[in-house]
């Protein structure tokens, strides 16, 4: 059967711009929350955000691509030339139709959209742009992506929430199974403006706190919902065999995957995310006990955050495995937010050491890495991911040194 492994990751992230600024700049434990300043925020319930403030589309892009997209696909674009360069990877030897991409999306582009809406009612619809038509599409990062390095494969888009960005990376590897020769895969979300952030005011889990500190703090009981973020990462999947012959390096293997859907809300029956961690695990045709660390989804949300505590020590026992969510840095970023934890999971199973999760105190059973990174010899980790309305997915990463 066909392994999956990444050899290659592209970061847009708060904190920083590719993939090891933003591992080093998680293990410093750079704290990005902060008031938002991109407009007028005092009608807003919610005012902090994790912005990516050191990102000029014109740097990286095209200028010709520069009117066509959303924020969010100038960060998935510039993320997947950043992944291809990473993974060293030269196509033309493939066929065009051996390569895919498969990426997340979960708000869509809402910064286009609101530019938009404002010139079809100020200016009349002469003025708004025949890009309208796609831009504000949650598939648009994967046409785009597509388009823009001739990946004529399978393609498609995972739409749920924080859980779509492990379903993507799920998917690329079954294209794998399936022939593909190589996939890009990932996810990438920006929701900052005001149309964006008043649709997420309106669901009601966004922290209501001015205090950057205190605003974000999953597992704590002082919890107070989650701050919102922007970003993600694109990753490149290709099989571990094609990879040794062309003597890519290897980040590590998509080992397993699981996901369930929760009962319906006020029903009485609990989360089904322990089953899938089970089925992740069984894929992976691993145990608990290999298990070296828990990205953990980290919502915020009091309700949450103890649906994903008791099954972690259902599974793993009171405090029998690390936990971390350096999420508490940046945010939640909606369908970018795991792939960026698949990229940590990967670098700590590479270099042997934990990221923090800074500003909580734990009032769960788990044992969370606070405020430094933690040195660790695990060979596999796991990634959980939560999505709003009862997603719930769970990969399984094994390091590029684990045999098979």
């Amino acid at each position: 059967m066909t392994t999956a492994v990444v050899t290659g990751a592209g970061v847009v992230s708060p904190n920083g711009l590719g993939a090891d600024a933003f591992w080093a700049a998680t293990l410093r434990g750079d704290h990005a929350v902060k008031p938002m300043d991109r407009y007028d925020t005092t009608r807003f319930g919610c005012r902090l955000a994790a912005e990516v403030r050191d990102f000029e589309a014109a740097r990286h892009l095209p200028s010709r691509l520069i009117p066509q997209t959303d924020r969010m696909t100038q960060f998935a674009l510039a993320a997947s030339d950043w992944a291809i360069a990473d993974a060293a990877l030269d196509t033309t030897d493939l066929a065009r139709t051996d390569l895919g991409v498969v990426t997340a999306g979960g708000a869509g582009g809402f910064d286009f959209g609101q530019r938009e809406l404002q010139k079809l009612w100020g200016e009349g619809p002469d003025h708004v742009s025949a890009y309208m038509s796609f831009a504000w599409f949650y598939a648009v990062n994967t046409g785009q992506i597509s388009i823009k390095h001739d990946l004529r494969g399978p393609t498609g888009v995972l739409v749920a929430e924080q859980a779509g960005g492990i379903d993507a990376i799920a998917h690329a590897r079954r294209a794998l199974r399936g022939g593909a020769a190589v996939v890009l895969t990932g996810g990438m979300d920006s929701s900052l403006c005001p149309y964006g952030m008043a649709a997420r005011i309106a669901g009601g889990r966004l922290s209501t706190r001015d205090d950057p500190d205190r605003a974000f703090l999953p597992f704590d009981p002082d919890s107070d919902g989650h701050v919102p973020g922007e970003g993600g990462a694109i990753l490149v999947v290709e099989d571990e065999r094609r990879a040794r012959e062309r003597g890519a390096t290897i980040h590590g293997e998509i080992a397993g995957h699981g996901s369930t859907f929760d009962p319906p809300p006020h029903s009485g029956r609990p989360s089904n995310l322990g089953r899938a961690v089970e089925l992740a695990l069984d894929d992976a045709g691993l145990g608990v006990d290999d298990i070296g660390v828990v990205f953990a989804d980290a919502d915020g949300s009091p309700e949450s955050d103890r649906a994903e505590a008791d099954a972690l020590v259902r599974l793993f026992g009171p405090r029998g495995v690390p936990v971390t969510a350096p999420k508490t840095m940046i945010g939640r970023l909606c369908s970018g937010g795991a792939p960026l934890d698949v990229v940590l999971a990967l670098r700590a199973l590479r270099e042997g050491v934990i990221p923090p999760t800074i500003k909580v105190t734990p009032g769960h059973a788990v044992d969370l890495v606070r405020d430094r990174p933690r040195p660790f010899t695990g060979t596999a980790a796991l990634v959980l991911a939560r999505g709003h309305n009862g997603f719930n997915s769970a990969l399984v990463l094994r390091g590029p040194g684990k045999d098979h």
